[in-house]
């Protein structure tokens, strides 16, 4: 049990602070950022590095569980601020040449989703959350 408290907590603490942040921004309570994904802080982040940290603490950093984990946890933060970002950006691309056909010849599509993915500083806060939390449970 262990092993799963310092992830879920550090990914309830992540979204809490999302839901927070993002309902501040826009000034009315946004539900919805909980179940979208991109965003500040990232979740993902923060959950793969809390399972990490406290494999680490409790397995120790020279065991195979936690080399696993930190592997799995490189893959995830790669994934979230790379790839998912760059399918966001060609997203963009895609909707403002869909905007142009229907303006040119009344073609409707529905829009893609843009916020696939996170900044590299969305990343680090939620890995930071994830360490922090780890540590201390």
């Amino acid at each position: 049990m262990t092993f799963l408290l310092a992830p879920l907590v550090a990914w309830a603490i992540a979204q809490a602070a999302k839901l927070t942040l993002t309902s501040v921004r826009e000034r009315r309570l946004n539900l919805r950022v909980l179940a979208v994904t991109g965003g500040m802080p990232s979740s993902h982040s923060a959950i793969v590095m809390g399972l990490t940290t406290a494999i680490g603490k409790h397995s120790g950093i020279a065991s195979a569980p936690f080399a696993i984990a930190l592997i799995f946890t490189f893959v995830v933060m790669y994934d979230a601020a790379g790839l998912r970002r760059a399918a966001g950006r060609q997203a963009e691309v895609l909707n403002r040449l869909v905007e142009d056909l229907v303006h040119m010849r009344g073609v409707q599509e529905a829009r893609l989703r843009e916020l696939l993915g996170h900044t590299p500083f969305e990343v680090l806060v939620g890995a930071l959350i994830g360490l922090v939390v780890g540590l201390i449970l």
